[in-house]
């Protein structure tokens, strides 16, 4: 059986995307890697607007994206969140039996995510977050309107 060249141009972006991921967190495999991925993405489209969490999610590569829309209950979102610190608790938690630092693993999926879509994008979704979570995001991306 062929594969059709666009779902195998999808599996390889994710591939490469997870690679990106484990090298840069310095995580064990792939799998470590998927994991935070999902966790982190879940977290982040869970704040935003259905509007543009689907803005947000057709930057993403077409298995990322199926990821990213996972469980997604729109009809709940935006939830609202106090602080990074319960930002980071629901994470350690949904990564559990990993012990990932998860300011860490959020700073690095922000930063692939930030690396691979639209600036103008990712500047809307940061402004739809809490001060204390658009600082997870990096310097570049936080302060891209401000260059134009």
């Amino acid at each position: 059986m062929t594969v059709p060249s666009s779902i195998a141009r999808t599996v390889q972006q994710t591939q490469e995307w997870l690679k990106e991921l484990r090298d840069n967190a310095g995580l064990a495999d792939e799998e470590e890697a998927l994991a935070v991925l999902r966790v982190v993405l879940h977290q982040l489209r869970d704040r935003l607007t259905p509007e543009e969490a689907v803005e947000l999610a057709a930057q993403l590569p077409t298995i990322v994206r199926g990821i990213f829309y996972e469980g997604w209950r729109p009809s709940r979102t935006p939830e609202r969140i106090r602080s990074k610190e319960k930002f980071l608790d629901e994470i350690t938690i949904k990564l559990l039996p990993r012990r990932i630092p998860p300011e860490r693993a959020v700073k690095d999926v922000l930063a692939l995510v930030a690396h691979h879509c639209d600036p103008g994008e990712i500047s809307q979704v940061i402004d739809q977050l809490p001060a204390d979570l658009k600082r997870l995001w990096p310097e570049t991306s936080r302060t891209f309107r401000d260059r134009l």
